[in-house]
């Protein structure tokens, strides 16, 4: 019989958030998958625990995820961990899921902190249907390209970003939302110094001028107002759909949003994307 692997939640800056429940996973583990294993050992110190050690992380998960799996074959549970926050979530981690799913290896979830779902719901702004879009890359063709697409996402959306970077990614997200959209900076969750700045992209662009950004950002931007005036056509509809399925959704469940928000056919979209 194989074993579990288990995703532990992590703190992502106060030390009381991390549940017993998971200090007891990490207690009676086999190992412990990490993606930084010197990140990881501050931890363990800090509960008391003692355990094995491998690192899993973006630049050697192929080649780690295949040994960890052998483990779990083998008997072996395992909890995985990250610096900050849930596995699997904008993380490798889920190369590591779906190897054990197609190996029908157990995988249970130790909840715990999300910055995302944390900024979230500090932010004020609308929380029933929201979009989690991670770090932007810094390809400045791909990263304009990706904000042309959101332009009309009626949902509120969620990105992540560095400090360095910040200045540039508010005048990219000003230029393609525009100075009046609403956005939550939510800085340090968790930590000392957490801030949550509720504001517009215009001012938030014009504070940063003038003051220099410290600790890492959650950015949670108000979605576009619900489009009036003149239904939108068929020819429209597709186009929608297929940049949703550029994205990653499948044909038929970017067919059921499109239709969902806009009034056409769900079955009429579905067959004429499938003629483009």
């Amino acid at each position: 019989m194989s074993g579990t692997l288990y995703l532990v939640a992590t703190p992502i800056g106060n030390l009381g958030d991390f549940s017993p429940r998971a200090v007891e996973t990490l207690e009676t583990v086999d190992f412990i998958a990490a993606e930084d294993t010197r990140v990881s050992v501050k931890l363990l110190n800090h509960f008391g625990i003692k355990k094995s050690l491998v690192s899993y992380h973006e630049h050697n998960h192929i080649t780690a995820g295949q040994a960890i799996l052998a483990r779990l074959l083998a008997g072996e549970s395992c909890a995985l961990v990250t610096d900050a926050g849930t596995p699997a979530i904008s993380d490798p981690g889920e190369d590591l899921v779906r190897l054990c799913a197609e190996a029908e290896v157990p995988v249970l979830s130790i909840p715990g902190c999300c910055a995302a779902v944390n900024a979230l719901a500090v932010s004020g702004l609308p929380t029933g249907r929201f979009t989690f879009e991670g770090f932007l890359t810094v390809n400045k063709k791909s990263r304009r390209e990706r904000l042309e697409q959101l332009r009309n996402e009626e949902r509120t959306m969620i990105f992540h970003e560095a400090p360095h970077k910040l200045r540039t990614t508010l005048d990219d997200l000003c230029e393609a939302f525009g100075p009046e959209r609403r956005i939550a900076l939510c800085r340090e969750l968790t930590k000392l110094h957490e801030e949550t700045m509720r504001t517009t992209l215009g001012a938030a662009v014009d504070h940063y001028r003038e003051n220099s950004p410290k600790g890492e950002y959650v950015l949670v931007v108000e979605g576009a107002p619900p489009k009036t005036g003149a239904a939108v056509t068929l020819e429209d509809g597709v186009a929608q759909v297929l940049a949703l399925r550029e994205q990653g959704m499948r044909l038929k469940d970017a067919a059921r949003e499109v239709a969902t928000h806009t009034g056409l056919s769900k079955n009429e979209l579905y067959a004429a994307a499938l003629e483009q």
